[in-house]
């Protein structure tokens, strides 16, 4: 029997198969046309005001440390990808959860609806920089749901009568969805989904356009102060191994923006200030290369690189000296009396990174980078300027889309990941990893090269050496040194027999200090330990008979 009142007009029986699938689709097509008109809004306010990005940020702003770093270590840098594949997921349920309850209660599907937007807009104006505005496209996004949700459901509540009479009542209440026009209607709002979606997209991108036309048009200028050549020994000629230099499309690249920042270099500026600043500067792109510019070879390293991990790079990096600027600024380091000894670098997208000025301004060539490898930074990288720091973790050196610098205490302020328990001040320890044989490889018996690399920045590398199934520490050979801040290749000779073997790497430091054997979790400065790796050995080929 059907109920007129419980249906609010639909005499249908609501336990169709059918018709379930119908509400859904429903609600999944309100849903995309919301999401677009969205995306138009956001690429008035700015990008990262999207729904879909803005929960994403507040989701990493909130995750907890051990799940970030699982995620780091299970999907590595597609972790952004599985992370808004997951949002896009959970609003493929709900919306078909309101179409579904909206063809029953139209107020309870577009309370879900409500809620799913009220969340969307808490997160925009929960981000850094955020203001208001970022709340406009959640909100224009939910509005265009609830009434696209309505139209459909209208439709959906208004079915076709099967042999109607002529004065059209249903014989015996037999009453059967209008597929087709459905049908039309929820092709209707798709499409117009896809054309709004894509006039957001081309929006975005025209609002980017200078950004794009300011990198190619960027021609980095000749450093005053050149890196020497490459050592011809740098690299070693053993398939595997990773190349001295890293290109710049095989960089790693490790941080929270889930829509990378496009800066316009015409319109960048950078403002340094603080405590103990007495000459504050404000400074554009060509005052800030009018400076000398120095090129030099520096290995940057993340904080969530496991032992043996891939999140390690060695680039040729062109800019200015930041303890020249500091100095200009009038900035003295604690050791000198300064007030200072925190250096607050602050991003396009809010990110804040903590970096010790005592550090900075000890002599190592810690530079405000404009150019990688010998052409502008890539908008991964953080054109127009980043910093880049040897001898310290990323995440307390490495800021990236810099627009402001700002002296200050670390008992005073803690950076974005201080107040995710990492630790204030982190240098990079020395670590070693075995490139060639891969873990679970089966290279023949015989000779195998075993080779890699090793770091340990500002310190250097001086010795190497590897062992097989817990024996004796063999030495292996480096490759040439390029300075004390880069990485250093090595490879050792391998007499292999066949069965399962576990082989060890270790490093020494220019100081003299081994490279710990004690497994410590990347949190909360780094992980430490010895890299492992267990390879099969296949029976090779039998000697000639003599």
């Amino acid at each position: 029997m059907t109920s007129e009142k419980a249906g609010q007009g639909d005499p249908r029986p609501r336990s169709s198969h059918r018709y379930t699938v119908a509400a859904a689709t429903a609600g999944l097509a309100a849903a995309c046309a919301g999401l677009a008109t969205a995306q138009l809004t956001a690429a008035w306010v700015r990008p990262d005001a999207a729904p879909v990005t803005a929960v994403g940020g507040a989701v990493v702003d909130r995750t907890p440390v051990g799940l970030r770093e699982w995620a780091v270590a299970r999907f590595g840098t597609a972790d952004k990808l599985v992370l808004t594949l997951g949002i896009v997921a959970v609003l493929v349920l709900l919306a078909a959860a309101a179409g579904i309850l909206a063809v029953r209660r139209l107020p309870a599907g577009t309370a879900v609806v409500g809620a799913v937007g009220l969340l969307g807009a808490l997160a925009a104006v929960s981000r850094p920089q955020a203001t208001w505005r970022d709340a406009l496209p959640s909100a224009v996004g939910t509005l265009t749901t609830a009434a696209v949700l309505y139209l459909l459901v209208r439709a959906l509540r208004t079915p076709r009568p099967t042999g109607a009479h002529p004065t059209g009542a249903p014989p015996g209440g037999a009453w059967a969805l209008d597929r087709r026009g459905f049908g039309r209607l929820v092709a209707a709002t798709l499409a117009a989904a896809a054309g709004i979606g894509y006039a957001g997209r081309r929006l975005g991108a025209h609002g980017s356009a200078g950004a794009t036309a300011s990198r190619t048009g960027f021609a980095l200028p000749p450093p005053d102060v050149p890196a020497p050549p490459v050592p011809p020994g740098a690299n070693l000629p053993v398939p595997g191994i990773s190349p001295f230099l890293t290109p710049n499309r095989d960089f790693y690249r490790v941080d929270t923006a889930l829509v990378v920042p496009r800066v316009d270099a015409g319109t960048w500026q950078l403002r340094i200030h603080g405590e103990g600043v007495t000459r504050p500067l404000e400074l554009d792109l060509p005052a800030l290369l009018s400076r000398p510019l120095v090129e030099h070879d520096i290995t940057l390293t993340c904080v969530s690189n496991p032992v043996g991990g891939p999140y390690a790079g060695n680039a040729r990096w062109l800019g200015v000296r930041l303890a020249d600027l500091l100095r200009e600024a009038g900035v003295r380091p604690p050791s000198q009396g300064g007030p200072a000894d925190q250096l607050v670098a602050r991003s396009v997208d809010g990110m804040t990174i903590g970096t010790p000025v005592e550090t900075v301004m000890d002599g190592r060539e810690a530079l405000l980078a404009v150019g990688m490898n010998g052409e502008p930074l890539p908008f991964a990288h953080g054109f127009p300027v980043r910093m880049v720091v040897p001898g310290l973790y990323g995440y307390v050196s490495a800021c990236k889309w810099l627009r402001e610098l700002r002296l200050t205490t670390f008992s005073a302020y803690d950076a974005y990941w201080v107040r995710r328990s990492w630790a204030q001040q982190a240098p990079v320890k020395t670590q070693s990893r075995i490139d060639t044989p891969r873990a679970g490889a089966a290279p023949a018996a015989g000779r195998v090269a075993v080779a890699g690399v090793a770091w340990a920045q500002h310190r250097g590398i001086s010795r190497v050496e590897v062992r097989v199934d817990g024996g004796p520490w063999q030495e292996a050979r480096l490759a040439d040194a390029d300075g004390v801040d880069t990485w250093r290749l090595w490879t050792w000779p391998w007499e292999a027999t066949p069965g399962r073997h576990t082989l060890q790497v270790r490093a020494t430091d220019g100081t003299g200090a081994v490279q710990t054997e004690r497994s410590t979790p990347t949190v909360p400065d780094g992980a430490t330990g010895l890299h492992t790796v267990t390879v099969r050995v296949r029976p090779g080929p039998a000697a000639p008979e003599r």
